[in-house]
């Protein structure tokens, strides 16, 4: 096996200080193949004289304008040794093998200026979209270094090179000179650059999955001849449902295994073989990774536990299986999984320990759990819900929810996808795709250890608290559920009926008990309630049933109808299920029912599909009108977040990016809380006093920047910087004097105005909802003076803020909230003691688009205050709008700010004034899914 990719060609660890080891990936290939992509080391020489001889001669003149045979010694110590600044070079590794290289060299010493940039990829790897990969690997370098622009020389043939240039999204100037093409383009992301690399990367990676889905062979390593073992249960499944390709049993100790020849490795199986299911004891996975590796296996499920799951030797044992799978293009399922199924009549895959599938049907579903996934296939059967595919990934230790959410976005055999998740991997990324996918097939979570987290038992699990997942899911459009029995309600009515066009429900049925429980249900949803239940009487027969079912789905007053009905004494309830179901066949709205009281589809509710399975048009039913109301609120959410239109990710006028870069730069330089810290904490504050007043508060300098420090979150800056930052985002704070006397005050207050404000500098005395370290609305020197010498008697604090008066208006709170999982999240809400008790605090997830501004200052329960509340002005929200997104792009743009508090944000009919702010900078957090390069993960 591989040793880790952190270590030389040679295997031993590289120690190089200046080695930027974050920029190692794992990337995704177009056919779906994983390469591993690092910096270049001068070991890889060898490596580099082998691929070079492997170019074809065409390849070797399109890359050096001439026949260039062999790479003479001075041009092999020349490419291999690089600075990872101004002369920087990538290879792209399968196993130890080079097969492409990307460099780069900068063009003089201007900060800000150009390198050339060039790439050669070996002839058997062509076409693999490994030019691409590169290029965007390169760039992400080059503006970490400070460069803005690539140029690039091509001869004019070499059609190939010209279209990954043309084709990367840029903006690419050419000129042409004797057969040469030069080509010139800033490297800074665009709109379209952005989205070529998320086309890019969801074909790749929904490749690599489909590799998993759609194999034509499987080998099961580890079959056995008993019963009782796993690896005997996962073959025979892949027998009882007629896979459509061929399936090999490996076992060193049995000639056949059910009546199929078997062989003592992998490697002795005489076909080409794309998928394996491990089934042998974590300690024998070594073993089973080389033959594999040997054998040029595409992709592994390993059922096996004793990983990650069983303590630190079995993390190790997983990240080593993972790397060196990864190294020669492999995905992992698992470990500790329950497998993959794929119902496509074309495929017939149950690679899974589980006996039996749902039948063929339109819902994809995802699950971390092996141990509950076999309970989770057997609900699903139950209550008539059929699968496309089913994946369960164990530890999660490669493929992820991530990676299926990529799949299922192209899968032209999903309608509808459920997950059932314990952990994130990267939640950012998560975000990212699943409001892509919400907005076309409908995804629906329950996110399991809410209360209590569970272990996290994958190498690549993040905690997460549960109102960043709130946040998350909602921004998102997932539809979030508490429990498994939710998930399979809300995806069976997703799965056999249309969308709500709106809120408004009718309620058909035989028993006003019953209906008036729906009555109840509809409102404590938020649902509207069209006209009173409809009873029918317990004596109507099935055409009653059907002529009131038709009447009220056939209005244009009603988006979806609740059906209720109990069949009398001795009543056969078969008709009037029929009648019901063809009363609305065709409506294009959504039905649910409560019939005979069951939680699945009863037969005459079932439009039947090829495979007998319930279809599209099919009636859920549920076991109470409770159960069904809730389910049909769900929908009627998500039908109204897809129907909002997404909003734009906009930089707003006025936004001067590097200069703000330039100033954190600085202040990290100075503080010592940048990103190169050792350990993750930060340094000392800068030496001397803050230039003006402290917005933070004058105690904070010492206490609370030394507790800052010691838990490693960073330095509080000083006013001025705030300011200078916040400048720099078009954000503006009332102007204010910090003063040490009562003569101070009174000259600041001539100064800036009256009306003033007086406030304590001691935040426990500011903020305090009784008032005591404020007072307002100051008119003149005499009442500054007295209000001066009040403050210093009940505060004992001698210096003061002297500030303009904001507008009357509300007080508001946003903040940029540190996060472990995000990095930052963005948070809004009222000022007050009641709303700090309640907690009602709304949170958004960054990047934030204008949408996702308008829906965080409304989402409050006090939000409607703002719009206007028994007779009071509204305040103009289009104004909090902007001052959310000012503040999400500085916290996008600034992964060094970890913490921005504005505190009060006055909101008037006139707009909204910032009085107060605070600014924390520190080591910026790790970020998987922002502007940068494609990876894997």
């Amino acid at each position: 096996m591989t040793e880790p990719a952190t270590t030389s060609p040679a295997g031993q660890p590289v120690t190089d200080p200046g080695y930027p080891r974050h920029w190692e990936a794992d990337v995704v290939a177009s056919d779906g193949g994983i390469l591993h992509l690092r910096p270049i080391l001068p070991a890889d020489a060898d490596a580099l004289l082998d691929f070079h001889s492997r170019l074809s001669e065409r390849t070797r003149y399109l890359r050096y304008f001439g026949p260039y045979p062999r790479i003479p010694q001075r041009d092999l110590e020349r490419f291999t040794t690089v600075d990872h600044h101004r002369r920087v070079a990538f290879v792209c590794l399968l196993g130890d093998e080079i097969v492409a290289v990307g460099r780069y060299e900068g063009l003089g010493d201007a900060p800000g200026g150009s390198a050339e940039v060039a790439f050669v990829v070996r002839d058997d790897h062509q076409g693999r979209g490994l030019g691409s990969i590169l290029l965007e690997h390169l760039a992400a370098a080059a503006r970490e270094s400070g460069l803005r622009r690539f140029e690039a020389e091509v001869l004019v043939e070499n059609h190939t090179m010209v279209r990954v240039f043309r084709e990367a999204g840029y903006q690419v100037s050419r000129a042409y000179d004797g057969g040469v093409l030069h080509l010139e383009f800033d490297i800074d992301p665009t709109e379209r650059s952005l989205a070529v690399r998320d086309a890019r990367e969801q074909a790749a990676e929904a490749r690599s999955v489909h590799n998993v889905l759609h194999p034509r062979s499987v080998a099961v390593i580890g079959a056995s001849t008993d019963p009782s073992k796993i690896g005997h249960a996962v073959f025979l499944n892949l027998l009882r449902g007629n896979f459509g390709g061929a399936v090999y049993p490996v076992n060193p100790d049995a000639r056949s295994v059910r009546g199929v020849r078997a062989y003592a490795s992998v490697t002795e199986i005489p076909d080409e073989v794309d998928l394996a299911v491990v089934a042998v004891p974590a300690a024998g996975i070594d073993e089973v990774m080389d033959s594999c590796l040997a054998k040029g296996v595409k992709a592994l499920i390993v059922v096996s536990s004793g990983f990650a799951d069983a303590g630190t030797h079995g993390l190790v044992a997983e990240r080593r299986m993972v790397q060196a799978a990864r190294a020669h293009g492999m995905r992992v399922v698992g470990p500790n999984a329950l497998g993959v199924a794929n119902t496509a009549a074309s495929v017939r895959l149950n690679a899974t320990l589980a006996p039996a599938l749902p039948g063929a049907g339109r819902v994809g579903f995802f699950a971390q759990s092996g141990a509950l996934g076999i309970a989770l296939l057997q609900a699903a059967t139950r209550r008539g819900l059929g699968f496309s595919t089913f994946v369960s990934a164990g530890n999660r230790a490669d493929v992820s929810g991530n990676d299926l959410l990529q799949y299922w976005q192209s899968d032209p055999d999903t309608d509808v996808v459920l997950l059932y998740l314990e952990t994130f991997g990267n939640p950012r990324k998560f975000g990212r795709l699943a409001r892509r996918l919400a907005r076309t097939t409908p995804v629906v979570a329950v996110k399991s250890g809410r209360r209590v987290p569970l272990p996290l038992r994958s190498s690549r699990a993040v905690p997460i608290d549960d109102s960043s997942v709130q946040a998350l899911f909602e921004q998102s459009g997932v539809i979030r559920v508490e429990t498994v029995a939710q998930l399979f309600d809300t995806g069976l009515l997703l799965a056999h009926q249309p969308l709500p066009a709106g809120p408004r429900v009718a309620v058909v049925g035989n028993s006003t008990a019953l209906g008036v429980l729906v009555a109840d249900g509809i409102a404590d949803e938020g649902l509207d309630l069209v006209g009173d239940p409809v009873d029918i009487g317990a004596a109507a027969g099935p055409e009653e049933f059907a002529t009131a079912v038709s009447a009220a789905i056939g209005s244009d007053d009603v988006d979806a109808l609740v059906a209720v009905f109990v069949p009398p004494v001795a009543t056969d309830g078969g008709p009037y299920a029929r009648a019901l179901r063809e009363a609305v066949a065709g409506s294009g709205k959504p039905v649910v029912t409560t019939f005979l009281a069951g939680d699945e589809i009863p037969d005459e509710l079932a439009e039947r599909g090829i495979d007998g399975a319930p279809g599209p048009g099919s009636v859920p039913s549920y076991a109470s009108p409770e159960r069904a109301v809730a389910a049909l609120s769900r929908v009627v959410r998500y039908a109204r977040w897809r129907a909002t239109p997404l909003g734009e990710f906009v930089t707003p006028e006025g936004t001067r990016t590097d200069e703000a870069r330039a100033l954190v730069a600085r202040f990290c330089s100075a503080t010592g809380s940048g990103p190169d810290v050792a350990g993750g904490t930060a340094g000392p504050d800068r030496a001397g006093d803050p230039v003006g007043p402290d917005l933070a508060g004058a105690d904070r300098a010492g206490a609370d920047r030394a507790r800052a420090d010691r838990a490693g979150v960073g330095v509080e800056l000083a006013d001025a910087d705030v300011l200078a930052i916040l400048d720099c985002y078009g954000i503006g704070v009332a102007p204010f004097r910090l003063v040490s006397s009562a003569d101070e005050a009174a000259a600041a207050a001539a100064e800036l105005g009256y009306p003033v404000a007086i406030k304590s500098a001691a935040p426990r005395w500011r903020h305090r909802s009784d008032l005591v370290g404020v007072r307002l609305d100051l008119d003149g020197p005499e009442a500054v003076g007295a209000a001066y010498a009040a403050l210093v008697a009940e505060t004992a604090e001698q210096r003061v803020y002297v500030q303009v008066m904001a507008p009357r208006g509300l007080s508001c709170v946003l903040e940029v909230v540190d996060d472990p999982s995000f990095g930052s999240l963005l948070s809004f809400g009222l000022s007050g003691l009641a709303t700090e008790l309640l907690g009602d605090r709304a949170f958004r997830v960054l990047p934030v688009s204008t949408a996702d501004a308008a829906a965080l200052v409304r989402a409050p329960r006090a939000a409607p205050l703002l719009a206007g509340y028994r007779g009071d002005p509204p305040v103009r929200l289009e104004a909090l709008e902007e001052l959310v997104l000012r503040l999400g792009t500085l916290a996008e743009q600034l992964p060094e700010v970890r913490s921005v508090v504005l505190d009060p944000a006055i909101a008037s009919p006139d707009g909204v004034v910032v009085t107060g702010a605070r600014m924390v900078l520190g080591p910026p957090p790790t970020r998987d899914d922002g502007g940068g390069p494609r990876r894997l993960g």
